[in-house]
């Protein structure tokens, strides 16, 4: 993925405010000054700060109430930023958001299709992660082998031909990812490797509906490890 470039103000409001939501000065539940205190701080108007609030609040970072202002709805994790610039966050968002929809209808296609080809491929590309794991690597690419193993499991050449095209965003988000569960425990990088077993056993056993389930839990999960549950 081709780092996001900023655009204006928008983008230093939204980074500024997500910076200080990261660094806690805003609290989950806490509201966040007004419009107008705002549009004040980064001298500006309101509908250039409402454009900045509706990529967070779009973002599932803060909400707002009737009644009861905008606060924080979640906290993403806060190593984000040493991997990627805050402002490339929403399109990472938007881009696992796809893939949930559309990998979890290639896995539950694929444990409908799969050969014994297929089902060596998956479980080769689970193979070399497990390897990654041992070697304190990152493996954002083999990760992406698995996930294209899985589509080409399907027999379907659309869902291959979304996963190549979009093969840059995903390996961008992949290796946030991954980079964050290397800076937190080996134990987390197991439950990923977990999620992936799910989604291969499901196939083998022939299970859409497990496959298809297991794939968006996994997918969710890594959206929920990075932005916050």
């Amino acid at each position: 993925m081709n780092e996001r470039k900023t655009t204006g103000l928008p983008d230093k409001i939204y980074g500024d405010i997500l910076n200080r939501i990261l660094e806690g000065e805003y609290k989950e539940g806490e509201r966040l000054p007004t419009e107008h205190a705002l549009a004040e701080r980064f001298a500006t108007s309101r509908p250039t700060v409402r454009e900045a609030l509706a990529r967070l609040r779009a973002d599932g970072i803060i909400m707002t109430r009737h009644g009861s202002g905008t606060t924080v709805a979640r906290r993403p994790d806060p190593d984000v930023r040493r991997f990627a610039p805050l402002e490339t966050l929403s399109d990472i968002r938007r881009c696992y958001e796809f893939r949930i929809v559309t990998e979890a209808g290639a896995a539950a296609y694929a444990a409908l299709k799969a050969d014994a080809d297929d089902i060596a491929a998956i479980q080769h590309a689970w193979d070399e992660l497990e390897r990654i794991i041992e070697s304190r690597g990152i493996g954002a690419q083999d990760d992406f082998l698995f996930h294209l193993a899985v589509a080409r499991a399907s027999k379907n050449p659309f869902f291959i031909t979304v996963m190549s095209f979009i093969e840059e965003q995903i390996l961008f988000s992949m290796n946030l990812s991954r980079n964050l569960s290397l800076v937190k425990t080996v134990e987390r990088q197991r439950l990923v490797q977990a999620e992936h077993m799910a989604v291969l056993d499901a196939i083998r056993r022939k299970d859409a509906p497990a496959a298809g389930a297991a794939m968006r839990a996994h997918l969710e999960n890594a959206l929920d490890r990075m932005f916050g549950s």
